[in-house]
């Protein structure tokens, strides 16, 4: 019985990639050196025979077979809808239901070389955590990562990855691709390469996207090729390394392209992109010219205009914000702000002095890296909010001592005006300072930490301040009045900032569901802080026990502090206090001590919480009838952001 050719396609794929992830390749290379050494003085040369029947000695063939089973498919169901989902899995399983109707991209990394920085690399000793790369990918609305490998100059990166290749809109989504439609889906794959040093803190490596349309031009649908891996910000000139790709249509097309067509495709791609742009600059450069003619003080206004990105390329502010739905991951507007202000703040990395170095990171780097400045924290929670309805914008300007900084503006239909700290995820409301207002009139007293606005701007609105003073207390943000706010045209921002209006703005990717088990992760890191607050006070000469009741009722507490950080509502305490005065006895003393982590690292979490006198006070307390507890709450946010409330406590009998 023969097979069509698409179907002997997938059975060659599905069986490539279950002997890929047994590592058939080690096995064999194991038993072919055992089998040397069995025999080291036969002068025989090794058959094929003879190693055959030393792989089914050795149970590696019934290995292959014992899990490599066909089950009869079930009639087919209809097309499902194209894939919006994010998907945590590399190497595609056995059983994968591939969708008949559609093509896939099958995209395997063969290997790294050349990452020169880790050229010395020392081996590590058995047991020894070491640095890590990992790989993460973004496609047309799918995100995957490749697991996490160690850091080397030939880093032992191999993972496949489908990608469905799916056309846009809903009518024809259920249609496979033809190479026509495919030579003008300008997405690239979007790899983003990440570094996790042994503490846990992560290096974003590099940010490259990749133009999969050469496979169309190849007679059996696969190419390989190496892809040179640039660095970033300042290091974006220099090669942070090489991967081998392998790129592969599944079924492969009954027609291919020529690489001329191919290339005039991207060449016409190009021009219309850099057209689109240069007009855009030349509008810009007028409009900052009728700007200046407004008032002489305006240059002195922070209206940002472009910004870098990790690969120093310069793009309007404007299209760093999109329309960001969550889906089912996040339920409000404020629950969007908690989990922006959990990924960790860190400014550009600077070699040398000098000063600030900006950079505003695509968002796909910004999520996979899990830190960022506060522009991308603010353009992250902008989008975000814009998904929940909002009318969201990112200000630009100063806080305290002139230092530079950004935050997002709400305005409500009632005309309030809210700013959003995308670093804390605290609210605050404005309320502005009438400077004409007689000397004796109340005035509003500021509650926000912001200084001055220079420019204000989201997807599709830029809009600079032109009122007399720039300072926030006295701002109106009447975006209708053109005499406090000049507007750019939006038919020219839409032109450059519109998705996909040029192929040079990175596609959005989705935010990934949480991979982490929110239980599990706080058991482990309570045992931890157990066992290091045992050997501290090992360590004193003072012993240890442990009260697992008081413990537990440490519970409501750190979940009350965690639900007061979302909702800005306070609640639950009264129960606490309640079940703490039943939990101590009279005669005793109770101390507890909270304290909020944005990492699950235990060493440094404890060696934070002892620079702490109190805490040091409780962790080390002496006296009669000492009872000591500690109790972690690990809650857990799309992108695995993690809210880590850790709280001290014990209970003692005063002695006078």
């Amino acid at each position: 019985m023969s097979l069509p050719p698409e179907k002997a396609s997938e059975l060659k794929l599905l069986i490539h990639n279950h002997l890929l992830k047994m590592d058939i390749h080690g096995r064999i290379r194991e038993v072919l050196a055992e089998t040397g050494r069995d025999n080291p003085g036969s002068t025989r040369s090794l058959s094929e025979t003879d190693f055959l029947l030393a792989l089914q000695r050795r149970g590696v063939i019934d290995d292959v077979m014992k899990h490599l089973q066909f089950t009869q498919e079930p009639e087919p169901e209809p097309p499902p809808e194209p894939a919006t989902g994010v998907v945590d899995k590399s190497v595609p399983e056995l059983k994968t239901n591939t969708d008949p109707s559609r093509r896939y991209l099958y995209l395997q990394v063969l290997g790294g070389k050349a990452f020169l920085e880790h050229l010395q690399e020392p081996e590590p000793l058995p047991g020894q955590v070491r640095s890590t790369f990992t790989l993460y990918l973004h496609f047309r609305n799918q995100r995957f990562r490749s697991k996490p490998v160690p850091c080397a100059c030939e880093p032992d990166l191999k993972e496949g990855f489908l990608l469905e290749i799916h056309r846009e809109g809903t009518g024809g989504s259920s249609k496979m691709a033809d190479v026509s439609a495919m030579l003008s889906m300008c997405d690239p794959v979007h790899l983003v390469l990440i570094k996790t040093d042994t503490s846990g803190e992560t290096a974003l490596v590099s940010s490259y996207f990749l133009d999969w349309r050469n496979v169309l031009s190849s007679p059996s649908g696969k190419t390989c090729s190496a892809v040179e891996l640039m660095g970033v910000g300042s290091e974006c000139k220099l090669p942070a390394g090489v991967l081998t790709v392998s790129v592969e249509l599944y079924p492969p097309p009954p027609e291919t392209l020529s690489s001329d067509i191919i290339s005039t495709q991207r060449s016409l791609e190009r021009q219309r992109t850099a057209e689109k742009e240069r007009l855009f600059l030349v509008y810009a450069k007028q409009w900052w010219r009728e700007f200046l003619e407004i008032r002489p003080s305006h240059q002195s206004k922070l209206v940002k205009i472009f910004a870098q990105d990790e690969n120093a390329i310069n793009r309007p502010v404007c299209s760093y914000v999109r329309v960001l739905r969550a889906g089912r991951l996040l339920e409000s507007p404020r629950q969007a702000a908690r989990l922006v202000s959990l990924l960790a703040h860190e400014k550009a990395a600077v070699v040398g002095g000098g000063g600030r170095q900006e950079q505003w990171c695509t968002l796909m780097a910004f999520l996979c890296r899990g830190k960022g400045d506060c522009e991308d924290h603010a353009t992250l929670l902008c989008s975000l909010l814009l998904g929940f309805g909002l009318d969201a914008y990112v200000c630009v300007g100063t806080k305290a001592k002139h230092v530079p900084h950004t935050w997002v503006l709400t305005r409500g239909t009632d005309g309030s005006t809210t700013f959003w700290e995308s670093l804390t995820a605290h609210r605050y409301l404005h309320r502005a300072v009438d400077p004409d207002a007689p000397p004796l009139a109340p005035q509003p007293k500021p509650s926000s930490p912001y200084r001055t606005v220079g420019c204000v701007f989201n997807h599709h609105t830029f809009l600079a301040n032109c009122q007399p003073s720039d300072a926030v207390d006295l701002c109106v943000f009447d975006f209708q009045n053109p005499s406090q706010w000049k507007a750019m045209s939006e038919e020219a921002l839409k032109s450059v900032c519109a998705p996909g209006s040029t192929t040079s703005l990175p596609p959005l990717p989705p935010l990934c569901a949480p991979s982490l088990d929110p239980a599990a992760a706080s058991n482990q890191l309570e045992l931890e802080m157990r066992y290091l607050v045992s050997e501290h006070r090992k360590d004193l000469d003072l012993a240890t026990v442990w009260d697992d009741h008081l413990s537990y009722l440490l519970s409501s507490a750190l979940s009350a502090y965690e639900l007061e950080r979302c909702t800005g509502v306070s609640c639950g305490n009264e129960e606490f206090q309640d079940a703490v005065r039943r939990a101590v006895p009279d005669g005793h003393t109770f101390k507890g001590f909270p304290i909020h982590f944005l990492h699950r690292n235990a060493r440094r979490a404890f060696a934070t919480c002892l620079r702490s006198p109190f805490c040091e006070e409780i962790v080390c307390c002496r006296g009669d009838h000492v009872r000591l507890a500690v109790r972690v709450r690990v809650f857990v946010y799309p992108e695995n952001a993690c809210a880590v409330w850790l709280m001290f406590a014990c209970k003692y009998r005063c002695v006078l």
